[in-house]
């Protein structure tokens, strides 16, 4: 895993072990502290970089692997389909993107009130048991006997894996301050490029057990992966992080300084606040969070699209399941370097927007490549690299952008969860884009993903206008600030000493 970059030795020896971490100051004002913020005080016996590292340390493995086996267990159907699966379970026409489909209904209508209940139960107990849940749906899925069974197993997959996007990207938001969150964002969302790569190899090894005690591979790939993913949950059960509020892994002074220094970053977090109608009803109302959703929706639908169809698009080079299997790896592994790079850069320029819009120009010139060149099969692959790798650099980055400009416990636990769950509606609009009767050059598949990616630029630029012209109004604007804190934690993001992140 990469290694994650924090402030430097340079900076260790401006702020002393007994040091401040200043956030007031004019060039910190848009991203990392309120007008008028004050000094916040480390502990003395540690620095402000030591602690960050101890978070990484305790949050970012948890996250990234647990995620990391939700999304193997996703989608690894479309590995089991290169061993199978169709066949055994006599399944034709478009039966099979109809079982890919079901996936997401769950996944879209349960996200907010699964992002509730992580706030009731706490990210420890919630996240676990939904992990013990899929990895159990998993092994049952390797054991069906007919396409209804199928079915009924990618519904239930869908149900316990909703929680997840969403509450690992609320948990790691209520961690970090908003210019250092990108990497971790990055890393993070990268156990999907991880998790492709993985499956490819591990589906090539697991698929030599074909006929092994009268189980065809897909089987095995279904029944090993889920039981490994149920004993990862119980072990979570006891061991995975919960909000700074609940870290009892921190000393007493580290905790209270954790939650300053995200006070002077976010405002008050409002973690001790309920959830209540009301709240979704207001964050609902703020004409951005619907941008948000529209930035995710647009690059959902070339994102599952290669995740689900990598494998098949491959298999119509014709080569056979193992080398298939092989060829789906390289592009992934590609796809979380170049992630990183761009996290990386983002969080040094303490900016997001730019690079979206570089990353999903990259991601336009793989599927233009792969619409128009049909006789050059070095070409074609070549366009999956700049497909996978633009598509899941710019997908972090938008859902950092949004998350962390979300103010508020409430808000973004509410914002997040609604960004994830209408982005998801693209999933299913993902599912039927690639069928049987357009192989092997699959025009349709990759005009419907160049057109939501065109979708997902126009909502782009139209959130960064939006909070541009806030940022303007707020800064002419005299300022309130004798508003209590109560007040201040109403407003979240609304408060004027709020500021949006570009």
């Amino acid at each position: 895993m990469s290694e994650l970059k924090h402030p430097s030795d340079e900076e260790d020896t401006k702020y002393p072990a007994a040091g401040k971490v200043a956030v007031g100051g004019d060039a910190a004002r848009h991203y990392d502290s309120a007008p008028g913020s004050e000094e916040v005080v480390c502990p003395p016996h540690t620095t402000d970089r030591r602690i960050t590292t101890k978070i990484d340390a305790y949050i970012i493995p948890f996250v990234s692997v647990l995620y990391l086996m939700a999304f193997l267990d996703r989608v690894n159907i479309g590995n089991a389909r290169a061993f199978g699966l169709e066949e055994e379970l006599h399944m034709g026409g478009v039966e099979y993107n109809t079982a890919l489909t079901i996936f997401f209904v769950p996944y879209i209508v349960f996200e907010i009130p699964s992002n509730i209940l992580l706030k009731h139960f706490t990210p420890r107990v919630w996240l676990s048991i939904c992990c013990i849940g899929f990895g159990s749906v998993t092994v049952f899925q390797g054991l069906v006997q007919n396409y209804s069974g199928l079915l009924a197993t990618r519904f239930f997959l869908g149900a316990f894996e909703c929680v997840l996007f969403p509450g690992c990207f609320y948990l790691i938001g209520s961690w970090y301050r908003r210019a250092e969150a990108q990497k971790r964002f990055s890393l993070f969302f990268s156990s999907t490029s991880l998790a492709g790569a993985f499956g490819g190899l591990l589906a090539s090894a697991i698929g030599k057990m074909d006929h092994i005690r009268n189980y065809r591979g897909w089987r095995w790939i279904f029944l090993l992966e889920g039981c490994f993913t149920v004993l990862l949950g119980v072990i979570f059960l006891f061991t995975f992080p919960s909000f700074p509020e609940q870290a009892t892994w921190l000393r007493d002074d580290e905790r209270e300084y954790v939650k300053a220094r995200l006070r002077a970053s976010q405002g008050a977090s409002g973690a001790e606040r309920k959830i209540k109608l009301r709240d979704v009803k207001d964050v609902m109302s703020d004409y951005k969070i619907w941008l948000g959703g529209f930035m995710y929706f647009g690059l959902i639908v070339p994102a599952y699209s290669y995740a689900y169809f990598a494998p098949t698009i491959i298999q119509s080079y014709k080569y056979d399941p193992i080398t298939t299997q092989l060829r789906s790896v390289p592009p992934w592994a590609v796809s979380f370097g170049f992630s990183m790079i761009v996290a990386i850069l983002s969080d040094w320029a303490k900016h997001r927007f730019s690079f979206i819009i570089g990353s999903i120009c990259i991601a336009i010139s793989g599927f233009a490549v792969l619409l128009s060149v049909h006789d050059n099969l070095q070409v074609q692959y070549a366009a999956l690299f700049l497909t996978c790798m633009g598509t899941y650099s710019a997908m972090p980055v938008i859902v950092c952008w949004f998350n962390m400009n979300l103010g508020g416990h409430h808000r973004r636990a509410i914002g997040s969860a609604w960004q994830i769950g209408f982005g998801n509606i693209g999933g299913i609009i993902a599912t039927y884009s690639f069928v049987k009767g357009d192989a092997p050059f699959y025009r349709k598949g990759y005009a419907i993903c160049l057109s939501f990616i065109c979708l997902s630029v126009l909502s782009c630029f139209a959130y960064a206008a939006a909070i541009t012209w806030e940022n303007k109004k707020r800064s002419k604007q005299v300022h309130d600030l004798n508003l209590t804190e109560a007040q201040k934690l109403d407003l979240g993001d609304l408060n004027p000493e709020f500021r949006y992140m570009l």
